[in-house]
Parts: C-alpha cells; sequence; structure tokens
C-alpha cells in the first residue's frame, strides 16, 4: 500500500496539479494568453471522464496491474509531448495523451484496483491511499517548481517523465498484489484478518439506478465546488480585499484539513458505515463553503471545515460505493460513477471564470453555497433509499 500511494503523489503531481506551476511560464515563453496553457487541463479532465467506465470496465476485466501500468506509459507520453511542443495543436494533443493517463491511474483507478484486489475488505486500504493523496499538491507543486527553476517548464515536464517510466510503471507491474490471489480469499481484508462484513445485498435494479444517480449527483456537485475553488480561490479572496499573502496562507489551511481528517477516518472508519463519512463530509463542506461565503473573521475556520469535508469525500467516493452495491462490479461503477463528476470538473472552472466576471466573489461564493445544499439533500435521500441495504 504504500508505494501505490507514493505512485498517486507523483501521478497527482505530474498531472492534475501540474498546471498551477507551469502555466505562466509555458504562457509567457509560446507568448500564448494564460487561458490558453490552463485550458490544456479541462482538455486532460474531458478526456478522463469520457474514459473513466471504460477504465473500470478494463480493470473489471483485467485487474489494476496492466491499467496502472499503461497510465504511467500514457503520462509519460503527455508529459513528453507536452515538453516537446511547437503550438497549440501539439501542446492540447499532449493534454488528451494525459487525460487518458489521469482517467487510468489517480483515485477513481486505484479505487478500482483495490476493490479488485482486496473485495469487500478494501475499506481501509482506499482510507490508507486517500491519506498518501492528501500529500500531492504538498509535495508536488514545490518539486514542480523546484524543476521549472532549475530546468525550465519543458524540462520539468520531461523529468517527469522519466520519474514515469522508471518508477512508476515497475512498481505498478512488480509491487501491486495479484488479484487473483487476493479474490480467492473474499472475507480478508487489506491484511488478511478475515474481519471483513458479508457483501450487502444487492438492490433491486430500480433501487439500484436511483442509488448510483444519487452518488453520482452528490460526488459530482462536491467535486464541482472543490474544482471551482481550487482554480479560483485566490482571486475570489483577492477581490474580498484580502492581501494576497493572507489568500495564500488560509488555503494553505485545506491540505492538513484533508489529511487530518483522512487520519481520523483511518483511525476510526471500521466502526461505523461509510454514509456517515459522506454525511459528515457533506455538513463540513456545506458549512466551509458557507463561512467562506460570509467572509472575515471566519474564514481561516471555513478553509478548515471545507478541507476536512473534502479529505472525507475521496474516501466515501472509494467505499460507499463498495458497502452498498459489493465487490462484484465494483471497478466498472466506480468507472461511471467517474464520469459525469470528470465532465463537470472540466468545464466548471471556466464556467465559473465567466460568473465571476459578470456577478463577483461574493455572489459566485453565495451560488457555491447553494450547491452545497443541494449536495447535503441528494445525500439525505440517499440516507432515505439506501436504509434496506445498511
Amino acid at each position: 500500500m504504500p508505494a501505490l500511494g507514493l505512485m498517486q503523489i507523483l501521478a497527482w503531481a505530474s498531472s492534475y496539479y501540474l498546471p498551477a506551476v507551469i502555466a505562466k511560464p509555458v504562457a509567457e515563453s509560446m507568448g500564448w494568453p494564460l487561458s490558453w496553457a490552463i485550458g490544456g487541463v479541462s482538455l486532460g479532465l474531458l478526456t478522463s471522464g469520457l474514459v473513466a467506465t471504460r477504465v473500470g470496465r478494463a480493470i473489471d476485466r483485467r485487474g489494476g496491474r496492466p491499467v496502472l501500468a499503461a497510465s504511467a506509459v500514457l503520462l509519460a507520453g503527455g508529459l513528453s509531448t507536452l515538453a516537446l511542443s511547437g503550438g497549440l495543436g501539439s501542446y492540447l494533443a499532449g493534454w488528451v495523451l494525459m487525460g487518458l493517463g489521469m482517467g487510468a491511474g489517480l483515485y477513481d483507478a486505484a479505487f478500482a484496483a483495490l476493490g479488485r484486489i482486496y473485495g469487500e475488505g478494501a475499506r481501509r486500504a482506499i482510507t490508507a491511499l486517500t491519506l498518501f493523496g492528501g500529500f500531492a499538491s504538498t509535495v508536488g507543486w514545490p518539486l514542480s517548481a523546484w524543476l521549472v527553476e532549475s530546468l525550465g517548464w519543458r524540462g520539468a515536464c520531461l523529468s517527469y517523465a522519466a520519474i514515469q517510466l522508471a518508477v512508476a510503471l515497475p512498481v505498478h507491474l512488480l509491487v501491486l498484489p495479484r488479484e487473483q490471489q487476493r479474490l480467492a480469499q473474499p472475507g480478508a481484508g487489506p491484511e488478511g484478518d478475515g474481519l471483513a462484513s458479508p457483501p450487502p445485498p444487492g438492490p433491486a435494479v430500480p433501487r439500484r439506478a436511483l442509488l448510483i444517480g444519487l452518488l453520482a449527483l452528490a460526488f459530482t456537485l462536491g467535486d464541482v465546488i472543490w474544482s471551482v475553488l481550487s482554480v479560483h480561490i485566490v482571486v475570489i479572496l483577492q477581490e474580498r480585499q484580502v492581501p494576497l499573502a493572507e489568500a495564500v496562507a488560509l488555503g494553505a489551511l485545506v491540505g492538513p484539513s484533508q489529511v487530518a481528517a483522512r487520519a481520523v477516518e483511518m483511525l476510526t472508519g471500521r466502526h461505523y458505515h461509510p454514509i456517515w463519512t459522506l454525511t459528515a463530509s457533506s455538513l463540513l463542506f456545506a458549512a466551509g463553503v458557507a463561512l467562506l461565503w460570509a467572509g472575515q473573521p471566519l474564514l481561516a475556520i471555513g478553509f478548515i471545515l471545507y478541507g476536512a469535508g473534502g479529505g472525507m469525500r475521496s474516501i466515501a467516493r472509494g467505499t460507499l460505493p463498495l458497502a452498498l452495491f459489493g465487490a462484484p462490479g465494483y471497478p466498472t461503477l466506480i468507472g461511471r460513477l467517474a464520469t459525469p463528476s470528470l465532465l463537470a470538473q472540466s468545464v466548471s472552472p471556466i464556467l465559473a471564470a465567466l460568473l465571476l466576471d459578470r456577478i463577483g466573489a461574493v455572489a459566485l461564493l453565495g451560488v457555491l453555497a447553494a450547491v452545497a445544499l443541494v449536495q447535503l439533500a441528494s445525500v439525505g435521500l440517499l440516507w432515505v433509499f439506501s436504509r434496506p441495504l445498511r
């Protein structure tokens, strides 16, 4: 598990979190508007959303090893294409490859692989994986900044490509447990303790479709809020007269809050159903966004609650579908749930930028607070309709 967790840090650092560091140098060196450079990650997320269901099915059929290994190759190819790009077409082509790699190698694919390996006992492994992932921006942004300063943005991309091929690829091929061995022991947890609960009874088809829809809605709305604030929060705070240094310091509270919430979940999660994790996440998320909307002097508390809710949401998106529907078909289900979320994340920062220009920062935060309330309502409906399965 530590090896896969470290590979998640590298994957996130060299893909999703990379534009925050290289976008400005890319725009300056290519003579582009900054929006063109940042737009690459939207194309990457769109691509990953389009392939998410196919990735889940591939993991269901072949296991996680070949798919995660392919993600390392695809990320290396995308990073190399970015480094060698001479114009917008080749730059965007690089992000298409990056999107394929992200779809095959970030959280959703890793969750699917763990579900395939550990079956009903995957909850602890998924929680541990997100605990590692919480350090991705903390490690990735400084490392990327150092590489850009030392080698330029092209050299940074080539360095990450080499790391994917030299480190991530062999780890995925050689270190992941073999699915066949684990699936032969369906009651075993990550440590082989045999304490996993028996599979829950499967819901009838209409109820299953309703539950999947509610899960997809809850996860997608949360991810929309997260993607918008991840891109625009510094600008939003500056529009509210928060100095740049203070805005950055407030944003830095999110990472530790994520990790702390995931650590608590890892220590206590075995005592309750994962729907409690999603409920706590949604409550913290809604409270955090509301406090960000309220503004000073509550911003710091808002960021802490928001970060904790986001950290727990990542765990819930891996563990709750497994608890409700069981291990059979879990990788495919994770892919289906990921598709609307990734597609929404690819466009929501762009739409938010338009709203920011038209209605301002305070009104935009009000819109996000309303979205958080809708997410909370969807979780309430999930409680009602999932009752016989818990």
